[in-house]
């Protein structure tokens, strides 16, 4: 796996919606993130012929992306915002001048399928970090958010995660004008939970959303062989669709029934996201969901990987802060000692 060169001040950085243009329809958060990665990371940000446009075929979005990685002014690329259609762009990219051209790449939820793709043509890239959720956050970013960012941005070697003693799930009004000024609603939560953790794994990674990877499964698309995974970390998250705790399972089982699921030495669990303008929970409601999935994820794994090494609830998907995980790159899970590490 090859690491991509780390940025420095004054990097152009583009922009991509590879899974839709909603900068178009929500332009607070997004013009609120790209002067956050002008001021605050010191990078000039370049936006594609799609990044702003809803409609944009697979095609037109693939075309962008290809660009960008072409483009040798262009040192970084960085996802707006995620969506549900990128699984028809990945065909379309050209392989050949990603992997004469490799950059770094940040993005999450329906990015897992590109994310998963620079992992099949040997690139390491990064889960999080969108501009219309992380960088558009209202009112400052979360402080764990931004350094795990900056890190990754502009920095090599290990990193160490944090755990937040507080989190949020509750979505801000991206058509409020007052947004840019409000922070958005935490609460408090427990550090992180483990099971099997007398001892240390250190693997490569790979996942990312599991409701993403489940379609990825079904479409046969940069899914490798079931060796590939041996010792590897599985990260997963789920999304503001909130799937149920049986979902869960049977996503996972489907994994296991590939002969994948078996092969990872560790399993990393993101904070599930239990709010949604839809499904607007109270605490008891999210506090229910969240253990229930656990329990589906551990009823899997005790079927498939019972001597996984398992940690739930850092913070690496659709919940605020939001660190970056190198996918594809290094990651040290130590039990005893209760600490996770990256390589960046």
């Amino acid at each position: 796996m090859l690491y991509p060169r780390k940025l420095k001040q004054g990097d152009r950085v583009a922009v991509v919606s590879p899974s839709g243009g909603l900068p178009e329809v929500f332009p607070i958060p997004f013009d609120h993130g790209l002067r956050r990665l002008r001021d605050e990371f010191g990078l000039v940000t370049v936006e594609t012929p799609t990044t702003r446009r809803m409609g944009a075929t697979p095609e037109e979005r693939a075309a962008d992306i290809t660009a960008a990685f072409a483009d040798p002014s262009v040192q970084a690329i960085v996802a707006a915002i995620g969506g549900d259609d990128q699984i028809t762009v990945i065909p379309h990219l050209d392989d050949e001048v990603i992997r004469r051209n490799p950059k770094p790449f940040f993005g999450y939820s329906d990015n897992t399928n590109l994310l998963a793709h620079l992992w099949r043509l040997g690139i390491v890239s990064y889960h999080g970090g969108s501009v219309m959720v992380q960088f558009g956050r209202g009112g400052a970013m979360h402080p764990i958010t931004k350094a795990s960012l900056r890190a990754a941005f502009f920095t090599s070697g290990p990193f160490e995660l944090t755990e937040s003693p507080e989190y949020g799930d509750v979505e801000q009004d991206w058509e409020d004008p007052e947004f840019v000024n409000g922070a958005p609603l935490m609460s408090e939560c427990g550090g992180w939970i483990w099971h099997n953790a007398d001892r240390v794994v250190e693997g490569a990674t790979w996942g990312g959303n599991l409701e993403i990877l489940h379609w990825m499964l079904a479409a046969d698309r940069d899914i490798a062989a079931p060796e590939a995974y041996a010792g590897m970390v599985l990260i997963v998250e789920t999304s503001e669709e909130m799937p149920s705790a049986t979902e869960v399972f049977r996503m996972l089982r489907n994994l296991g029934e590939r002969g994948i699921l078996g092969r990872f030495a560790a399993v990393v669990c993101g904070r599930a996201k239990a709010w949604s303008f839809e499904n607007g929970n109270g605490p008891e409601e999210k506090a229910r969901y969240a253990r229930e999935q656990r329990e589906a994820i551990l009823r899997a794994l005790a079927v498939y990987a019972p001597e996984a090494l398992v940690v739930f609830d850092v913070d690496f998907g659709h919940t605020d802060p939001q660190v970056v995980i190198p996918y594809g790159g290094l990651m040290r899970v130590d039990g005893p000692a209760r600490k996770i590490t990256v390589v960046y």
